[in-house]
């Protein structure tokens, strides 16, 4: 049997980033082993652990068999692409597909006030958080973002923004989560996204596997 490529990841909890190539990866059907190493508080320095596995001292990276390394969460799913170009992962169309990318290059970089207001928590709800004016113009972006993608290059029998399950789905699905945890108020159609990616099977195996770590990062807890 071949072996297998080995995605690290922190916890399922708390790492948004760690979540968005691993299900890159499920949604293209590429075998991988996991291996998890806890997250620190923020400002704690480098974890050891992490630098031992990652070249950049972060999570995720992805291990090839061969031994190469790939530690950008986007890198990561770019290679899934190439692996599995029929999965979906990427529109095929050229147009969609530098839409789509654009979309998930803004996540990349952008929508930090969101990130900060908040920090992904599987397992908590908060009832009655405060954000700023900056949150809600970066919340009614991220919903005017994918809805538009999904009018646009969606499709009737999907719930998915660009018709397949896609690299937009993963890199915006810890979003979703956020918009849980602290009861975030969005359209209705962003609304039934979410919902569709509650429901996916994978989705729905990384956020039991999170209800069941025993890991706490206090800081992340108290927000």
């Amino acid at each position: 049997m071949a072996a297998l490529p080995i995605l690290t990841i922190g916890n399922k909890n708390y790492s948004s980033w760690s979540m968005r190539p691993w299900l890159a990866l499920k949604w293209a059907g590429i075998g991988f082993q996991e291996r998890i190493i806890p997250l620190g508080p923020r400002g704690m320095g480098p974890n050891p652990d992490i630098v031992a596995v990652s070249p950049s001292g972060t999570v995720p990276v992805l291990e090839l068999p061969e031994g190469e390394k790939i530690w950008d969460t986007l890198s990561i799913c770019e290679w899934a692409h190439e692996q599995a170009p029929n999965a979906g992962l990427w529109p095929k169309d050229s147009i969609a597909r530098a839409l789509a990318r654009s979309a998930v290059c803004e996540m990349h970089s952008g929508f930090a006030a969101v990130r900060q207001t908040f920090p992904m928590n599987l397992r908590r709800i908060k009832v009655g958080h405060e954000w700023s004016d900056t949150v809600q113009y970066q919340v009614q972006r991220i919903d005017d973002l994918l809805c538009g993608l999904k009018a646009r290059f969606g499709s009737a029998g999907s719930p998915f923004i660009m018709g397949d399950r896609s690299i937009v789905d993963a890199f915006y699905a810890p979003v979703a989560t956020r918009f849980r945890t602290y009861q975030v108020p969005v359209s209705a159609a962003l609304q039934a996204w979410c919902d569709a990616i509650f429901q996916d099977p994978d989705f729905a195996a990384w956020d039991q596997a999170a209800q069941l770590e025993t890991w706490i990062i206090p800081e992340t807890d108290a927000a």
